[in-house]
């Protein structure tokens, strides 16, 4: 004689019987897929990967996964259609709930990348306690999981991503770096200070590093020589300080330090003691350039010229400065000549100062995207047309005898004549929308060594000028060298730089990688080209000495530098080295055989 058949329980733990379609639902789909999407998080998250690839990876992971649960979801026979319904209701409405409270940080991309799988594992776990239990109200544990799983995301705070799409979080009501150094600010700046003295004049010359990456924008760096045994010499820290969020990397001109910050609501260009680290002046403008990935700030670097300070924020505003005082010259607000507006990442076009114009990229669709403007009136000079968006900044070379002005853009790479503007050639796939970066590299006078220029990898073209017309050719593209958004240096026929996240070399007249080595996450390097050294500045903020040798990797020393991520380039001038990145700047002494005070 057979048994009874044991009565059934739905969602809801109501008795039905064994023929009843509406069983409890069977959950071995919805574990395997809770498996293998935190399985590929953790293994994807570990992998040396192009950032836009992890980006993409993390949203169409993330929208894979929510068909696929839904899909299971609504298509399970052993869960009724009112249940069904109450679920997905439950799941949607606590999610938009959470977004709605929620720090400003935590958006969509997060609540749907981990907020959803976290979900769907509590569901999960809850679903196979009940299943075995004899507990009898299933719903209210459903519910608290999926308030669990969202909830969560309102206790916390974002503070960005680092390179490898890895988030930093922190309690919600703590502090953020941006509101500690606020209030640091204030208490000193009502504290009684000495003035501080300009000892130096405020001219370019050899010992001054004058723009982004340096005169030339090359990240090359001359007349340094510093001790190489950093492990029995280490540099010698001179100060650090807490700054203000940005991207923007230093200048130094005499004794005078600059830098662009954001303080609150006000974007700050802001000179610095050199010697102390003690702020000089700041200049104010009440605008705020913030985003979820990489943080709120300018992205651009000032400019020093005849005297004055051109700083770009990451709303558009271009300013001239008098270099001594911080009095403003003169001030424009590009967007209303570009008729564009910010991109995602910001406006990052630091300001070339060349044939008495200022030149910065405001991007945009009416043509308008390159702006030069006279150097001492903030006139508007001239505009020309280069692609619809860059986190690249114009340039100076001369080929064939012509000076020219490159900028480097999703539409490919222009050269105009930097007086009018006129355009004189153009190269490089149009790649709309692109987030492309780094500098154009001029290598054996004619060529140029470009990231990304046809494609993933590095490019050298040629460009030469037969009569008025102007040639570019493809000499090769390689993609031994991916540089994304740090730039590499030109050295002895080589380039270095990062593939991705790793350290590499690459041959310039074949294209092909000498050796790769060294995880430094996606940091920044600049050339002492006197010594043949590369300093090289870590995602973490490790700075590290290495020879620039085409066999083979060859470190001399490191030290932690500055705590935080750090994405700002680093500078070498008189004979110090000046870091910075979105929470402190540092000042250390490169060469401790004299005496260095540490303050």
């Amino acid at each position: 004689m057979n048994a009874e058949p044991r009565p059934q329980e739905s969602l809801s733990g109501k008795e039905i019987s064994p023929t009843d379609p509406a069983r409890f639902p069977r959950l071995g789909f919805l574990l395997g897929l809770v498996v293998v999407y935190w399985a590929l998080y953790f293994v994807v998250g570990a992998i040396d990967k192009p950032y836009f690839y992890g980006f993409i990876y993390g949203l169409a992971s993330a929208l894979l996964f929510a068909i696929c649960f839904f899909t299971w979801w609504w298509g399970n026979r052993a869960i009724r259609r009112s249940e069904k319904i109450l679920g997905f209701v439950l799941i949607v409405g606590v999610g938009v709930l959470v977004g709605k409270f929620s720090d400003r940080t935590v958006n969509f991309f997060p609540l749907c990348t981990l907020g959803l799988p976290l979900v769907a594992t509590l569901v999960l776990g809850w679903l196979a306690l009940v299943k075995r239990s004899l507990i009898s109200s299933h719903w209210l544990g459903f519910a608290a999981a999926v308030a669990l799983g969202f909830g969560v995301f309102d206790l916390i705070r974002m503070d960005g991503f680092d390179s490898s799409l890895k988030t930093h979080l922190s309690w919600r009501w703590t502090p953020t770096a941006e509101q500690r150094f606020l209030a640091e600010n204030a208490a000193s700046a009502a504290a009684v200070k000495p003035s501080v003295a300009k000892t130096v004049p405020l001219h370019a010359d050899a010992s001054t590093w004058t723009a982004f990456r340096g005169p030339n924008r090359d990240g090359v760096a001359h007349g340094t020589n510093v001790p190489t045994d950093w492990n029995s010499n280490p540099p010698q820290q001179l100060w650090k300080r807490a700054v203000g969020p940005a991207w923007s990397s230093v200048i130094v001109i005499g004794d005078r330090v600059y830098t662009q910050e954001q303080r609150g609501p006000v974007e700050s260009v802001v000179c610095y003691d050199a010697a102390t680290g003690q702020q000089v002046w700041a200049h104010d403008d009440e605008t705020r350039f913030d985003e979820a990935v990489s943080g709120a700030g300018p992205r651009a670097t000032p400019t020093f010229a005849e005297g004055r300070i051109y700083a770009f924020g990451g709303t558009g505003i271009l300013n001239c400065l008098d270099a001594e005082t911080g009095k403003v010259v003169w001030s424009r607000d590009t967007k209303n000549d570009s008729q564009g507006k910010p991109p995602m990442w910001g406006l990052a076009s630091s300001p070339l100062v060349t044939d008495k114009n200022v030149i910065v990229y405001g991007g945009g669709e009416a043509n308008k995207s390159l702006l030069a403007y006279h150097q001492d009136t903030g006139n508007l000079a001239w505009t020309a047309p280069a692609g619809q968006q860059s986190y690249s900044s114009p340039e100076i070379v001369t080929i064939a005898g012509v000076r020219q002005c490159l900028m480097f853009h999703d539409f490919g790479l222009t050269s105009v004549d930097p007086a009018t503007g006129r355009k004189l050639w153009e190269s490089g796939a149009v790649m709309k929308g692109a987030p492309r970066t780094g500098q154009p590299h001029l290598v054996d006078g004619n060529k140029l060594a470009v990231a990304v220029l046809d494609g993933p990898g590095v490019s050298l073209v040629s460009v030469t000028k037969e009569g008025d017309q102007w040639k570019v050719a493809p000499v090769w593209a390689s993609k031994d060298l991916k540089p994304e958004f740090p730039d590499f240096v030109v050295h002895d026929g080589s380039a270095y730089g990062f593939d991705s996240s790793i350290f590499c070399c690459l041959n310039l007249a074949t294209g092909k990688r000498s050796w790769k080595d060294g995880r430094f996450g996606r940091g920044q390097v600049i050339l002492l080209a006197d010594q043949g050294l590369l300093l090289v500045v870590s995602e973490s903020g490790e700075a590290i000495l290495q020879a620039a040798d085409a066999q083979a990797r060859k470190e001399l020393g490191r030290f932690q530098a500055l705590n935080g991520k750090t994405w700002n380039s680093p500078v070498v001038a008189n004979g110090r080295l000046y870091l910075r990145n979105a929470e402190e700047m540092a000042c250390y002494d490169l060469t401790p055989r004299r005496q260095a005070s540490i303050r």
